[in-house]
């Protein structure tokens, strides 16, 4: 009977909050959620449903090309492509050639495409990394200096706008 006794015990899974009791949990999760789709890993976008295109390290700072990108959500591409030609902030040349990027983009994958149905469905700008440069100052001193980044990602939407 001691040896039953001792059998049963190793059959239970551990109780308490080590390494073994998560993986002892862990198949009954995994039977759980057999049925369900894969979710997105965190930090990764989902899949785009539309034609898109996506800028990375763009060298000028995050909030700068939000100021241009904020008045082109929700456009048509081609209203926002004039508006950008007389744009004087320097992130505007920019944002056009990806907008043209994803013009193209959508006439490649999806065919023949009406560009004027298109519109701006969504505009991104993430922080991308810092270079950080140093610059000399009084009595020995150094101040950092951070040269920001941006990541910039447009997806187009087909029929009426915003």
């Amino acid at each position: 009977m001691a040896e039953k006794k001792k059998t049963e015990k190793k059959a239970e899974a551990p109780k308490g909050k080590g390494r073994a009791a998560e993986k002892a949990a862990v198949p009954e999760k995994a039977a759980a959620g057999a049925g369900e789709a894969p979710k997105a890993r965190p930090g990764k976008a989902a899949p785009a449903a539309g034609p898109h295109a996506r800028l990375r390290f763009l060298r000028v700072a995050p909030r700068k090309v939000r100021i241009v990108a904020d008045h082109l959500r929700g456009m048509q591409v081609g209203a926002a492509l004039a508006l950008l030609q007389y744009t004087p902030q320097a992130a505007a040349k920019d944002l056009a050639k990806l907008l043209r990027s994803a013009v193209a983009n959508a006439e490649q994958k999806g065919g023949r495409v009406d560009v004027d149905a298109l519109f701006v469905k969504t505009l991104t700008v993430d922080g991308g990394p810092k270079m950080r440069r140093f610059m000399p100052r009084a009595m020995g001193r150094a101040y950092r200096v951070e040269k920001k980044t941006s990541h910039v990602y447009v997806e187009l939407g087909t029929g009426a706008g915003a």
